[in-house]
């Protein structure tokens, strides 16, 4: 019985660039990351639970929970249907949905027939894979339970850009650390200047060589130099 191959989505070169940069793919199992599906299964009460990257071609799972199946063609993946939205997908019972009837998980091992997954999103909106539980017979979850993994895969999605923005700063630093000094930077306004023989503050630099944003503050040297008569103020309302 044939069954239905999953679209792609709008923005699939741009969703996959994407996924590419955060270098999980093909990548050993992570504890931290074992964790989230473990989870996963505890939430919804499932024997099975994966963390799953959907690539151009294949889907890859980061984590595994009750299944030891590294990757699967795209074309087979249930998480292929979960990322063309930012909502979850749940199939009941996969025998009784065309689009997943005659599809080899479901025929053969591991004979998939409940499936619940949601979307991992990254910072720019794009679904990089999905979170999911999945049972050999059919049944259904509790609004808690679908609440519960959706949570858990917001989550997971947060803690993927914090590994992406640190992975990056810490290049940038190492970059920057490799000039040994030789980054032209303005001895007053401490402007610097690129190889275009532009000037940027500190902040267009970094913003420009990394994925990057800040925010400001003063420090307390700053403000007592510069604003005296508040300083003073704020000082002794303190003491």
């Amino acid at each position: 019985m044939p069954w239905s191959k999953p679209p792609l989505p709008a923005n699939e070169a741009r969703r996959v660039e994407a996924l590419r940069k955060h270098r999980l793919l093909d990548t050993a199992p992570e504890r931290e990351f074992d964790d989230f599906a473990r989870l996963a299964a505890l939430v919804c009460d499932t024997p099975i639970a994966l963390v799953n990257l959907v690539d151009a071609e294949r889907q890859f799972s980061k984590a595994r929970i009750g299944l030891d199946i590294v990757q699967t063609p795209r074309e087979q993946a249930f998480c292929s249907y979960t990322i063309l939205s930012d909502g979850q997908l749940e199939v009941p019972d996969a025998t009784k949905d065309e689009r997943f009837a005659g599809n080899p998980l479901v025929t053969s091992e591991p004979h998939i027939r409940f499936y619940l997954g949601s979307p991992l999103l990254d910072h720019e909106g794009f679904a990089l894979g999905s979170l999911c539980v999945i049972d050999r017979k059919p049944r259904a979850l509790s609004a808690a339970q679908r609440e519960g993994l959706e949570a858990l895969a917001r989550q997971f999605s947060a803690r993927l850009e914090l590994r992406r923005q640190a992975r990056e700063l810490a290049e940038l630093l190492a970059e920057v650390k490799a000039l040994q000094g030789l980054l032209p930077i303005c001895a007053h306004c401490k402007g610097i200047r690129d190889d275009a023989g532009y000037w940027q503050s500190v902040e267009e630099y970094l913003r420009a060589h990394g994925d990057l944003d800040f925010t400001h503050s003063i420090c307390p040297a700053c403000f007592e130099k510069h604003y005296p008569e508040i300083y003073a103020r704020v000082k002794s309302r303190l003491e």
